[in-house]
């Protein structure tokens, strides 16, 4: 019986339920914009990567270094576009 409950995905509902209720804490207490910003934005690459790992079954296939390998590409792709649109838009260089 303990082979079909899904202690891990219902860990990482519990772990995914806390991080947002820090970011609710966040958004409900009175603290500087900064630590604000820096608390959101750990708590969100966390979510991220354990919505891939856990929900999104990256690490359990024969593929799994190819999976996060394409998933960094598409963090740097995403990077290179937002501080270019910055660059252009709001920085004027």
């Amino acid at each position: 019986m303990k082979e079909l409950f899904p202690a891990k995905q219902v860990m990482g509902l519990v772990f995914s339920l806390v991080l947002t209720l820090v970011a609710l804490l966040v958004h409900f207490t009175d603290m500087s914009f900064a630590v604000g910003m820096t608390i959101l934005l750990v708590t969100a690459f966390i979510q991220a990567f354990l919505q891939l790992v856990v929900f999104m079954h990256a690490g359990e296939s024969k593929d799994g270094k190819a999976i996060y390998t394409n998933v960094f590409y598409g963090f740097i792709i995403a990077l290179v576009t937002i501080f270019g649109s910055l660059l252009i838009l709001i920085w004027d260089m």
